[in-house]
């Protein structure tokens, strides 16, 4: 509908300025009161965030970050170059910033940013049924990732992504095959329709083709054409149709070719199975968002000691984004270039990746605290400096037990 960008803008206005208006409620962080010598602030509102048990450790943890934070402040070696060089913190870096960035490259935010395209190329050509279908996905993220803030403190980060990535690779495996049938099965070409009073309308690409036998709708498509799909059989062949030159005339026109029972393709192609490609987003979304949707994020807010959790987790959210700016940019290329088929089994074959990597590389942090966080990572160097692998103790610390302070406190 004309115009209408103009209240998809508006409308998220609506949230930031409802942020704007509470984040005048929020109360000053407890460490910059801390630095500026206002400890009695810092610790009343520790008191507010946290159970009476607990106040105490975390305000010897603050004083500890501060003066931690201090005593990096007085050396001549930047924080930066110290998270980077430092071989005690190299596991946390790698472990906060593989995680970013393979988060963004199994594909989250193509799925998001293009789900009514996705509809689309799985066979559905109304664009107002396309954008009816990709608010399924808005909605299951939402609730996945309600799901995943009740989950991630039950199950630990790490088994959670587990769990999440399988289902994630299953999905996408489900979006390849219902893809690769349908360049499979793409409708035939036919010439019955391109010349006459309808000639005009041809694509230009069919007409000049030489041999224009094996063309096919994705072939008609990719050329940037519209197919018109018949209902009726032709030659034996139960879907066909006409590649037409694609504008508003053409799509009039689609409409008295084959009578009532004609369908308008610019984007994907008739596919009998479509309905399970909306099963597959949807179960790609269900299984993402409780899982590696969230857990990078709290995984990066715990895995650096306190003196670097601000640098560690700028640096891997900036990753992050820089890897979602390059997956989002070439979706649309990659898929013209090899097909939505071969463009999700891609983002598969990472997701499968991203499972080894997290099982080799990212240790549990729940209920870890500052002091074991720091022991558990120079448990992670001694293991290195003896010639074995950070994957090992991933293992043992995987198992939530090691380094988790509740189990201390049974």
């Amino acid at each position: 509908v004309p115009g209408t960008w103009r209240w998809m803008l508006g409308v998220a206005g609506v949230p930031a300025i409802i942020q704007l208006v509470l984040i005048m409620f929020l109360p000053e962080s407890p460490r910059w009161l801390y630095r500026q010598n206002r400890v009695d602030e810092a610790v009343a509102i520790l008191e507010r965030i946290y159970p009476k048990e607990e106040v105490e450790n975390q305000v010897t943890s603050l004083r500890e970050a501060v003066e931690s934070e201090e005593q990096y402040s007085k050396s001549k070696e930047s924080k930066i170059v110290t998270l980077l060089t430092s071989p005690e913190l190299r596991p946390a870096l790698v472990a906060g910033v593989g995680l970013a960035v393979l988060q963004q490259l199994v594909g989250i935010n193509t799925v998001m940013y293009y789900s009514p395209t996705i509809v689309q190329l799985a066979g559905f050509a109304s664009n107002t049924l396309a954008l009816l279908l990709s608010l399924i996905t808005s909605g299951l993220n939402a609730l996945g990732s309600i799901l995943g803030m009740y989950l991630i403190d039950r199950t630990g980060r790490r088994r959670l992504a587990i769990v999440s990535l399988a289902g994630v690779i299953v999905s996408l495996a489900m979006l390849t095959g219902v893809f690769h049938y349908a360049r499979i099965h793409s409708p035939l070409v036919t010439r019955l329709e391109n010349f006459g009073n309808q000639s005009s309308l041809a694509c230009p690409a069919f007409v000049r083709s030489h041999n224009a036998r094996p063309w096919q709708c994705d072939r008609c498509v990719n050329t940037g054409c519209g197919f018109c799909k018949a209902q009726t059989s032709f030659q034996g062949h139960n879907s066909f149709g006409t590649c037409l030159v694609k504008n508003k005339t053409s799509e009039h026109m689609c409409d008295n070719l084959h009578h009532s029972d004609s369908s308008w393709f610019t984007s994907g192609c008739p596919n009998r199975f479509g309905w399970m490609a909306i099963i597959g987003l949807a179960a790609y979304i269900c299984f993402f968002a409780p899982g590696m949707g969230i857990v990078p994020w709290a995984v990066n807010s715990e895995i650096y000691p306190m003196a670097y959790r601000g640098i560690g987790g700028g640096l891997s959210a900036t990753c992050l984004w820089i890897a979602n700016l390059i997956v989002s940019e070439t979706f649309l290329t990659l898929t013209k270039a090899i097909g939505p088929d071969m463009s999700f089994l891609l983002f598969m074959c990472i997701a499968c990746l991203t499972l080894v990597f997290v099982i080799l590389f990212v240790p549990e942090t729940k209920g870890m605290t500052l002091e074991n966080l720091e022991k558990m990572l120079h448990d992670m160097h001694m293991e290195k400096k003896k010639g074995g692998t950070y994957s090992s103790l991933c293992y043992i610390v995987g198992k939530g037990k090691k380094y988790d302070s509740s189990e201390e406190k049974k």
